[in-house]
């Protein structure tokens, strides 16, 4: 029985997280106007918390270099970062965050060939319900088929499934430390984000990055400081909660996303956008329903 106290403050560092990245859209922003592209964004804040982290934990440098599975997580973790950072910034981040959470369907599909679990009725009728959703989210006014189209839709769907990708990797390394799992994603946020951002720079799509002012660079840091904390409250929280409580809070995250990019005129909520959501995140929180059995996992955000 988990105290009720560790529940709590459990159930908080996951809130933590959830809210670092349903407001990571603002930052974001603010640093493009500074004249920084998301990608160069993305890899420069993480290059600042693999740094920091590592010097918190040297040894799990050593696991990392050693255990080439981890490496295919920071691929799909630096993928997750590349797609989520770079939508929100550029299109409207309700819509963005929705098709993020597309998620669990992309997980039950993931789950089969790398964990030997097939999905079950419930699972197809879950994928059913999220794929409707994102057909009416996708729906275009003018008709034609729900496709996206636009850059920031390519990017929310490839990131989410860069994240499932994550979170059935991570169920798998569940025996290596936290530490070197921790390190392993920060190092391909900023890899990936690093190698994306020069070869859009060589084809003429990602400026260069500018010589940031005080301003910038404090916001940098400020992001990376964020993300850092988040991540280490992500994994307090979720190494003490069942994995369906664990998936249940960090939906939060589009109820964080949802108020302050429509309070700030980063989004709005249309009616098909509602409509859509509601059963995506219908499928998402079905999905992290408890059941007879529970497979623990901590989830790594985005």
């Amino acid at each position: 029985m988990v105290d009720a106290r560790v529940k709590a403050g459990a159930v908080a560092a996951l809130v933590v997280n959830a809210f670092v990245w349903g407001v990571s859209w603002w930052p974001f922003r603010a640093l493009q106007e500074h004249g920084l592209h998301p990608l160069w964004s993305t890899a420069l804040i993480y290059f600042a918390a693999f740094a920091a982290f590592l010097s918190l934990r040297p040894r799990a440098l050593a696991e990392l270099l050693r255990t080439p599975a981890l490496w295919l997580l920071a691929v799909a973790a630096g993928l997750t970062n590349v797609g989520f950072n770079w939508a929100v910034t550029i299109g409207d981040v309700v819509r963005v965050v929705l098709l993020f959470y597309l998620m669990p369907a992309w997980s039950l599909l993931l789950a089969w060939p790398v964990l030997g679990e097939r999905p079950t009725a419930a699972g197809l009728l879950r994928l059913l319900l999220a794929l409707a959703g994102v057909a009416i989210v996708l729906d275009p006014a003018g008709g034609g088929l729900p496709w996206p189209r636009s850059l920031a839709e390519w990017l929310a769907l490839a990131g989410g499934a860069s994240f499932a990708l994550t979170n059935v990797l991570l169920r798998r390394l569940d025996q290596v430390s936290s530490g070197s799992r921790v390190l392993a994603m920060f190092g391909g946020g900023m890899l990936m984000a690093g190698a994306v951002a020069l070869v859009g720079g060589l084809q003429g799509a990602v400026p260069p990055p500018p010589m940031l002012g005080l301003g910038g660079a404090l916001l940098a840091l400020l992001l990376a400081a964020g993300f850092l904390a988040a991540n280490l409250a992500l994994q307090y929280g979720a190494s003490r909660l069942p994995a369906h409580t664990t998936a249940l809070v960090m939906l939060s995250e589009v109820l964080f996303a949802s108020l302050s990019s429509v309070a700030l005129g980063a989004a709005e909520l249309g009616g098909r956008t509602l409509a859509g959501g509601a059963l995506i995140i219908a499928a998402a929180a079905w999905s992290a329903w408890p059941r007879k059995v529970e497979r623990s996992g901590a989830q790594s955000m985005p």
